[in-house]
């Protein structure tokens, strides 16, 4: 089978950046910004399992790195995405915005 499919990818400072990149050539990927890709990636049954399994391999992975995948169910053609090594961290602009229970109303 084939899937479209978007990989974001944090390695970290001293990441494997070369055998990132060479898997990602490997596979025709498009860039698509920082450490972003897009590409038509082939599998047999286990899209994400296919995609750890094939990572694992050509990249060396470190409590450091994180890689999320997105992709559409053929079925529902929803939007899926999740972490398929490493986990969510505190986002960089957590504590710019104002949520509205902290908002505090004008008097006048």
């Amino acid at each position: 089978m084939q899937r479209a499919v978007w990989i974001s990818f944090d390695l970290g400072v001293r990441g494997d950046y070369q055998g990132m990149y060479a898997w990602l050539d490997s596979k025709q990927a498009e860039e698509c910004g920082d450490s972003l890709a897009y590409m038509n990636y082939e599998f047999e049954d286990d899209l994400v399992g296919s995609l750890v399994t094939d990572l694992s391999k050509a990249v060396e992975v470190t409590k450091k790195t994180r890689i999320y995948v997105i992709w559409q169910e053929p079925e529902s053609h929803k939007m899926k995405g999740r972490f398929i090594l490493g986990g969510r961290k505190a986002p960089p602009w957590a504590g710019y915005g104002q949520s509205p229970e902290q908002a505090v109303p004008d008097e006048g």
